[in-house]
């Protein structure tokens, strides 16, 4: 009987996978989406790209340190058309990897801005997400903090809190100041900052947010656009009203990460790859993925009221290739400085 209940679920098992992965009419086109980007409202993007061109969807969503490892393992026998990644790091890592492929498309180098796309053409960006202070004005002097660098200072110690240093967000905040500030300044911020540090590292930005609104810290660094979900209700009442016991502040120029995109250097469906990607880099699709999520898209601000209310933003003229170069450097400078 046992024998029998595993032949079963191996046949739905296989059935499952060529459901999957061959279309049931061998006419039909489609393209094979590894995603690190985790949104529902994403679906309704591809949905339209569906109904405007006939190619299919198929898709597979991961953490993107997964999918770039799952991308190593399959290699040629890989099933990636399109890898989507977020963080500037992940997707200049794939690159590097030899993951990707260089394309020749008029409308993404049209699309997407200079300082967000690589000069290999091998991948663009989809949206942006801005790096911002949230702090507690029951907690700290919110006049005395403009600028990442001003949570080394001395006044601030026990109340900054900080997330983790595997998070790709710091990683590329601290690449961020070394090309703006230089390594030697750069070391002296974080050794400043870390000092200050209250208690153990967070494991992700809302439960900073939290720590921040429930004065167990003051002030800490995050992406503007988690804010903007607990604002929104997103994650429900009681993160919506910590959330609006904190001050969003965004520097000024502000670091911007990214989402991105690029071909799959195995792709099978290489067209149909090429015809998603541009499709979500231009306006109507960059907004598409952009407004749901808080983001903002490639050349506009998102227009949400929430969003518009953490004020203008103006990006540094720091490349994402630049965040991307100086990544191992950054993980050095943060083990130095104790951030664990």
């Amino acid at each position: 009987m046992q024998n029998l209940k595993k032949l079963f679920y191996s046949a739905l098992t296989f059935t499952f996978l060529l459901n999957f992965y061959i279309p049931v009419n061998s006419t039909e086109k489609e393209v094979r989406v590894y995603s690190g980007r985790h949104y529902n409202t994403d679906r309704q993007v591809y949905k339209k790209f569906s109904e405007e061109t006939g190619i299919k969807v198929r898709l597979i969503e991961a953490a993107g340190i997964s999918l770039l490892e799952r991308l190593k393992r399959e290699g040629k026998n890989s099933q990636a058309d399109l890898i989507l990644l977020v963080d500037a790091a992940r997707i200049t890592n794939a690159a590097k990897a030899g993951l990707l492929q260089s394309l020749d498309s008029k409308s993404l180098e049209s699309d997407v801005p200079i300082g967000l796309k690589d000069k290999n053409k091998e991948w663009y960006a989809l949206t942006r997400r801005v790096r911002v202070i949230v702090a507690n004005p029951k907690v700290v002097d919110v006049s005395k903090i403009s600028d990442y660098t001003d949570l080394a200072d001395l006044s601030l110690k026990g109340k900054v809190c900080l997330r983790n240093r595997k998070s790709p967000y710091n990683q590329s905040l601290v690449a961020n100041q070394i090309v703006n500030k230089g390594e030697s300044k750069t070391k002296a911020w974080l050794n400043g900052m870390i000092s200050n540090v209250s208690q153990p590292f967070f494991p992700g930005d809302i439960s900073i947010i939290r720590a921040v609104s429930k004065k167990k810290c003051g002030v800490g660094i995050v992406n503007h656009y988690y804010v903007a979900r607990m604002l929104a209700g997103v994650n429900g009442r009681r993160d919506s009203l910590y959330a609006k016991r904190t001050l969003v502040i965004t520097p000024n120029p502000a670091h911007v990460n990214i989402s991105a995109g690029g071909v799959a250097k195995f792709a099978t469906n290489k067209n149909e790859a090429i015809k998603l990607i541009e499709y979500l880099a231009s306006p109507k699709g960059s907004k598409g993925l952009a407004a749901p999520t808080f983001e903002h898209p490639l050349k506009e601000v998102n227009q949400n009221p929430i969003v518009k209310n953490f004020g203008e933003f103006i990006p540094d003229q720091v490349t994402i290739e630049d965040l991307g170069r100086n990544n191992s450097l950054a993980i050095k400078l943060m083990k130095d400085a104790g951030w664990d």
